[in-house]
């Protein structure tokens, strides 16, 4: 995709990339190659695009028939991704000085969103 910067990210953009047509609707889904989002913030639904497109390439099946352990896994695993993916690491690494309002602003997120991410972002530097 030769995503490169934030203001590079978006919806649209990568849906038509990876051949994902998005809707809005009252809740959050995937069928097939349709993503449907919550109509809400432009920083809430690009946050819960990320979520819905971790699901999209990492999981198949219907979450509504497994085991509700397997389904917290999943949700588990779909957040992380959102995270990683709404705010890429590669683009934190040529941020500084890296503040959580540089991260909302740069990368389109709630502040909590932003937070998180940043703290996960700075305990991974810990361990380098």
């Amino acid at each position: 995709m030769r995503i490169t910067t934030p203001q590079q990210m978006s919806i649209k953009r990568i849906a038509n990339s990876l051949g994902i047509n998005i809707h809005y609707g009252c809740v959050n889904f995937i069928i097939d190659n349709d993503i449907v989002i919550r109509e809400t913030t432009k920083q809430r639904e690009w946050q819960l695009f990320g979520h819905e497109l971790g699901h999209y390439l990492r999981h198949a099946g219907n979450q509504y028939v497994m085991c509700y352990l397997f389904r917290d896994l999943q949700e588990y695993q779909a957040d992380h991704f959102a995270y990683h993916f709404c705010v890429p690491t590669f683009m934190l690494d040529n941020v500084q000085p890296l503040t959580v309002h540089d991260v909302v602003n740069l990368f389109c997120v709630e502040y909590q969103f932003a937070r998180q991410r940043l703290d996960m972002y700075q305990q991974r530097e810990e361990y380098i």
